[in-house]
């Protein structure tokens, strides 16, 4: 997933139905980041799809969210409209501030998420005071407190056409290392893309976690991939925490991990066939459903399963993938012996 979503592109963000000759709406692609159905976008189209592209999916950031134990309050850093802080929200986690240069995603994280917001630059030292002073007046001192975001990753990834350490976007992890220094969390999740492992031979990266380590008494990171974590998209991501007070912990395997058996990944069909056809260029919001939900994901779209039971599920879906690996792993032998991977995969899909 991507801000280009609507575009036909190379073909990847064309609708699975191929009837409807069309590129995903801006309602499927927030249901592909995860983002549930209640969740309202504001902002122009363009807008939209910056705030659904750039999104860390919340079924993710829930996953990840686990870890850090206790809930407690959470800073959101470079917020957009809230991909991380609905994913800690959905894990008991309190939201009290969101920052941003980006007004509309500032009011999609109003909408949803919490209502006190900075909008500026945090390379502006007025700025980095104003979240700072609210940060202090609204967070609970008996209680963690996580900051979470990445700054923009544009200078980083290699979608781009040129990656270069005079983008100025690649130096606002300095900005990012005072102002963490200034809030003094308990820790905080640093998240970007893949490219920024490899950018100048990877200098870069080793750059960014020596600067991390001076306002963290202990750096990890991960690259997770964001279809072992139940979300309908192949997309990875590098994860970093900083512990400061919080002690370090490791995140173990995904539930769908694919280095242990062939699993399938959540499809874009059961995220999105419960949504209604429509034509090229239409959206389809203020569409009813075209028929109920038959998939767990559909179901976590809806609010009709909570998010615990949703990532439950997902272990079921890899112990039949792993159970069936273990009978047969010929496809012919397989169908000899009855063994209908995707109807199987569907049918653990459609169970409540």
């Amino acid at each position: 997933m991507n801000t280009y979503f609507t575009r036909p592109g190379n073909g990847c963000h064309l609708h699975y139905d191929f009837s409807q000759l069309r590129t995903i709406s801006y309602r499927e692609a927030a249901r592909l980041q995860s983002f549930p159905d209640s969740f309202h976008f504001h902002g122009s189209k363009t807008a939209i799809a910056n705030q659904i592209g750039n999104a860390v999916p919340p079924i993710l950031a829930y996953q990840l969210a686990q870890y850090f134990g206790t809930p407690g309050d959470v800073v959101d850093l470079f917020s957009g409209c809230g991909g991380l802080a609905q994913g800690f929200a959905w894990a008991g986690w309190r939201s009290i501030l969101g920052t941003d240069i980006d007004r509309y995603a500032l009011d999609t994280f109003a909408a949803n998420i919490t209502s006190d917001v900075v909008l500026g630059d945090i390379r502006d030292q007025a700025i980095r005071e104003q979240i700072s002073s609210l940060a202090r007046a609204k967070r609970n001192p008996s209680r963690p407190l996580v900051v979470v975001g990445g700054p923009p990753c544009q200078g980083f990834s290699t979608a781009g056409k040129a990656r270069s350490r005079e983008d100025e976007r690649n130096h606002l992890f300095k900005d990012y290392c005072a102002l963490v220094d200034a809030l003094d969390p308990d820790a905080f999740l640093f998240e970007n893309v893949t490219g920024i492992r490899t950018m100048e031979k990877g200098a870069v990266f080793r750059e960014i976690l020596e600067a991390l380590g001076t306002v963290a008494n202990e750096v990890r990171w991960w690259e997770v991939a964001a279809d072992q974590y139940g979300v309908p998209q192949r997309r990875k991501r590098v994860i970093i925490v900083g512990f400061r007070r919080l002690s370090p912990f490791q995140i173990p395997a995904p539930p769908l991990d694919q280095s242990l058996s062939d699993i399938a990944p959540v499809s874009v069909f059961e995220a999105l066939s419960d949504l209604p056809p429509i034509k090229a260029g239409e959206d389809g919001s203020a569409l009813d459903y075209a028929s109920a939900p038959i998939t767990n994901y559909q179901k976590l779209m809806r609010g009709q399963l909570p998010v615990p039971d949703y990532v439950a599920k997902l272990s079921e879906r890899a112990g039949l993938t792993q159970s069936m690996d273990t009978q047969t792993t010929d496809p012919q032998s397989a169908a000899k012996k009855g063994f209908d991977l995707t109807e199987d995969l569907l049918r653990v899909a459609l169970r409540a």
